[in-house]
């Protein structure tokens, strides 16, 4: 079935009743990232249990994927490239989604593979031109000046996201990133919002104008970005609502013209509207909760009635004791950059399956608002 979630934005609803979380259960039954990262998100961690964090380290997945990183800090010289779906060796795996994984699975900002990363992430900010930092993106910008300014913008996006994951909103070379990012997206919403057409059925259709040439759409990397950055959202509560509002309008027929006029790289993709509209939750359920994680960070679950009804219908998949009841034949791994990381945090068995579902579904909750009640 596929979700419909454009609406109107009502203000925020007293939270519902408490989510129950089967927390004994996650600790034994889950992979060491979920036992881990259970005790972290959806409990306090007492000085006995805090033993246990370390093991996140000699989880198998974790060690394959932290082995492959090269001396130069990359891994395998690529950045957005994410592994087959199903591949336990991550081969040909990017350093953004690589560096993201790791995070997900409970390691440390400050863990030894990240030290040289960071400065890579860092270096890809720059608002520069340089061909030499495109990595995999070189070969398809070749010597396009177009295409070389677009894949260095799709990096920093993916740069920005990753060092936000990692905790490094106080830096001021993040802070000026995510400034100049948010001003390019929010010129964009202003200029979509204010040329956008009604068709028929009153669907709606994009802008027939041309945006301003410095305004882009948001990616979801920016959007991950934002997510990890919640001194910086408060520090921008006008452009946080104005954002919010893009993002529950229907997704337009088309494409602006100003992303029409050249050929692009094809590796991110831009939001438009609504990221849920369209995602069905048979074949994308992991990608759904990542979107629903995302929006959840940024505080927009709560204040949008439909996306909170979603997160509802996929909390009541679960039985009595919070436990998630799906298919996991259903459960196809996300193969985009920005959501490839998320999931499975486990091995590909049913029960690791079930409790990276009950986790995720429990931390989503809580970002949203919902209190948790250990079952």
């Amino acid at each position: 079935m596929t979700a419909s979630i454009s609406s109107s934005i009502l203000s925020a609803v007293e939270p519902p009743s408490a989510v129950r979380v089967p927390l004994a259960w996650l600790l034994e039954h889950g992979s060491w990232p979920v036992r881990v990262r259970t005790l972290l998100d959806l409990s306090s961690p007492t000085e006995e249990s805090r033993s246990a964090l370390g093991a996140v380290y000699l989880h198998p997945p974790a060690l394959r994927l932290a082995l492959q990183q090269r001396r130069d800090g990359t891994w395998g010289g690529r950045m957005l490239t994410v592994a087959k779906s199903g591949d336990p060796a991550f081969e040909g795996v990017g350093t953004i989604p690589a560096v993201r994984r790791l995070l997900e699975y409970g390691w440390e900002p400050d863990a030894p593979p990240f030290h040289a990363a960071r400065r890579l992430m860092f270096r890809l900010l720059a608002e520069d031109a340089d061909p030499a930092f495109l990595y995999e993106l070189r070969a398809d910008a070749g010597d396009d000046e177009y295409l070389v300014r677009r894949g260095r913008a799709h990096l920093r996006e993916g740069a920005a996201a990753t060092l936000a994951q990692l905790g490094c909103e106080a830096d001021p070379r993040l802070r000026g990133a995510a400034v100049r990012a948010l001003e390019r997206v929010i010129a964009y919403v202003r200029a979509t919002s204010s040329t956008t057409m009604t068709g028929e059925g009153g669907a709606s259709q994009a802008p027939s104008t041309p945006v301003p040439a410095n305004a882009t759409p948001p990616s979801p990397h920016f959007l991950v970005m934002l997510a990890y950055m919640p001194r910086f959202r408060s520090e921008h509560q006008d452009e946080m609502s104005r954002l919010l509002t893009f993002l529950t309008a229907a997704t337009p027929g088309g494409v602006p013209r100003s992303l029409l006029s050249r050929r692009d790289l094809g590796q991110p993709q831009s939001v438009l509207g609504d990221p849920l509209a369209g995602v069905s939750e048979s074949s994308a359920l992991p990608s759904m909760l990542a979107w629903l994680e995302v929006l959840a960070r940024l505080g927009f679950v709560r204040r949008n009635p439909a996306w909170s009804a979603l997160l509802d219908r996929l909390l009541d998949e679960r039985d009595a004791k919070g436990m998630w009841q799906g298919r996991t034949t259903a459960l196809a791994a996300p193969e985009r950059p920005w959501d490839w990381p998320t999931f499975p945090l486990g091995e590909p068995a049913r029960e690791s399956l079930v409790a990276d579902m009950t986790f995720r579904l429990a931390m989503i909750a809580k970002l949203a608002g919902r209190a948790l009640e250990p079952a």
